[in-house]
């Protein structure tokens, strides 16, 4: 493979760093093997922020921090058509040598409604190098259907139908973090109804069970899940991905890895502050909080 085609890989992944977040979003379906259904108290609360290190790793390149990504709940609540929304920001850039080469910042956009528990807007703003992408969305979940508006070179508008629990790319992680996971068992798989870019995807995810891991903030015992993706030109096989979330009820993602047609790749927490629960999924003593 060309240098340059190694770099054009590696260099995207601070901006795939959001979509690895995606597969999470497999608790919203239907669980095959059991029931899953959202508890009445949302697990996160207004001024919840997450930030991420994603980091690179290949032969060529060794290991490398490629960039970083933040989640969070904005302070107040917005409106939409008159309702009061919560509004989810997350944003994904590069840093250091990988702005030299290819430089990404992108940022994300969602208004989730807290008593239907479904998005009601969405907008993407993607900067990748010379490529430049605005996506807005906005869902009727009345009629089931969803707008978006893309501009590029000209606009594009496009009205899609959409199931009844469909997410966007934010809302769905926010949404799924409320379900009863104490229930699952090794082997489960759950499905997932997303919409991205006037499509929506199903999908799978699978529960491995119970892992006690350590990152650079400590270690953390946590569930462990397989996602589905399509195979292409970046990921090589169905299940590349490999998730571990807090085994408490913030269910927080502690790191995301995926193997990649070149190198491997990982996001892991690095911060966070203002939690719903404590953080009681972190072994006392193994490092700092």
């Amino acid at each position: 493979m060309k240098w340059r085609t190694l770099h054009k890989l590696s260099l995207h992944l601070p901006a795939l760093a959001l979509l690895f977040l995606l597969p999470f979003a497999g608790l919203a379906g239907e669980k095959e093997n059991g029931d899953a259904s959202p508890s009445a108290e949302l697990p996160f609360r207004m001024g919840e922020r997450f930030e991420f290190r994603a980091m690179y790793n290949s032969f060529v390149t060794g290991n490398v921090t490629a960039g970083n990504a933040v989640l969070e709940v904005k302070e107040q609540h917005a409106r939409v058509g008159g309702r009061p929304m919560v509004h989810f920001v997350g944003s994904v850039n590069t840093k250091g040598m990988f702005n030299w080469f290819y430089r990404v910042e992108n940022s994300y956009e969602s208004y989730f409604d807290p008593e239907t528990l479904k998005p009601y807007r969405f907008s993407e703003r993607v900067s990748e190098g010379s490529y430049r992408r605005n996506y807005d969305v906005t869902f009727d979940h009345e009629n089931q259907k969803a707008r978006g508006v893309r501009e590029a070179t000209q606009t594009t508008r496009k009205t899609t139908e959409i199931p009844e629990r469909v997410q966007d790319m934010l809302s769905a992680f926010y949404y799924t973090r409320s379900f009863d996971m104490d229930s699952l068992e090794p082997g489960d798989a759950i499905g997932l109804d997303l919409f991205m870019h006037d499509t929506v995807y199903v999908s799978r995810i699978l529960f491995e069970g119970r892992e006690q891991i350590t990152t650079s903030m400590g270690t953390f015992n946590t569930l462990k899940f397989k996602p589905e993706v399509l195979e292409g030109p970046i990921f090589s096989q169905p299940y590349p991905m490999t998730i571990w979330i807090s085994d408490d009820k913030n269910r927080i993602p502690i790191r995301i890895e995926s193997g990649l047609v070149v190198g491997r790749a990982r996001l892991d927490l690095t911060g966070f502050r203002r939690l719903r629960y404590p953080m009681e999924s972190f072994v006392p003593g193994s490092g700092r909080r």
